[in-house]
């Protein structure tokens, strides 16, 4: 039996709480899918892991010189990267989001939900606040790695809280674009091609993984508008310095505002699924 045939959803549109509650359901719901994929979980975590472990320990060595600790502002490698690697778990867990929309097209539950009184912002609203949650909780296992590598966030625990925060921001507005895209698609095969074409030219042109400082004038140009890029700079402060609040506010800011029309966008395309 389904969350909506557990719990019947009756949403009167003038109501805040009504939508409210229809947000919920459809967040309860994919909450329960990901606890029960245990599997699914544990791949998200994988390639992170490996990022971290390996990438940062074989970097280690060049930051013996004097001059690599410079470029990067930090004392080792993996202190550089652990706030890339988070910022990495956010955008999987939003941009793979959107394939719960094509699972719920091809078992008919999505005809269900959009057949149904509930507003479509909510069903958008909804499954990416699950993926935030999700993408939060894998952000939050790369922290604790990096703890246990010798990465002591400079602001403590309110910054990695701050840190988790705003990673969980931005997988929000990644699973924003990846419901518009996937509210359009009608295969998986097609949805996962589009994500990973998606995934690497995000994470490879933002100072993710690589100083900025040390790539070339154009690339530079390209990460310094990256919205990875713009969700790292804070958490690498969190991590590293100290609470730069210019930073943060800016990366927050542009990082809320592209949620925002995420959000609409990926409303508009159920809306149009709908007719």
């Amino acid at each position: 039996m389904s969350v909506l045939e557990q719990r019947p959803v009756v949403s009167v549109h003038s109501r805040p709480a009504a939508w409210a509650s229809d947000v919920y359901v459809v967040f309860w719901r994919e909450m329960k899918h990901f606890a029960g994929q245990r599997l699914r979980i544990l791949m998200m975590l994988v390639q992170p892991v490996i990022w971290l472990v390996l990438m940062g320990n074989v970097m280690n060595g060049f930051t013996r010189i004097p001059a690599a600790q410079e470029l990067i502002g930090a004392g080792s490698y993996v202190a550089f990267m652990v706030p890339g690697i988070v910022v990495m778990t956010a955008l999987f867990a939003g941009l793979f989001s959107g394939m719960s929309v094509v699972w719920d097209r091809r078992f008919g539950f999505l005809q269900k939900m959009l057949a149904s009184p509930i507003r479509r912002s909510a069903i958008a609203l909804g499954k990416m606040a699950a993926a935030a949650v999700q993408g939060g909780i894998q952000a939050a296992v790369i922290l604790g790695l990096g703890l246990l590598m010798g990465v002591r966030p400079a602001t403590g625990l309110p910054g990695a809280v701050t840190a988790l925060a705003l990673a969980m921001l931005f997988a929000l507005s990644m699973a924003g674009l990846s419901l518009a895209v996937a509210a359009a698609m009608r295969s998986q095969e097609a949805l996962m091609a589009i994500m990973n074409f998606l995934t690497m030219p995000l994470l490879f042109t933002s100072d993710a993984i690589f100083p900025r400082a040390a790539m070339p004038g154009w690339l530079a140009g390209i990460a310094r508008v990256n919205p990875v890029s713009f969700t790292v700079r804070p958490v690498r402060e969190l991590v590293l310095s100290g609470w730069d609040w210019g930073a943060i506010a800016a990366g927050a800011g542009a990082v809320l505002l592209f949620s925002l029309v995420m959000t609409a966008l990926a409303t508009r395309q159920l809306e149009r699924g709908a007719a």
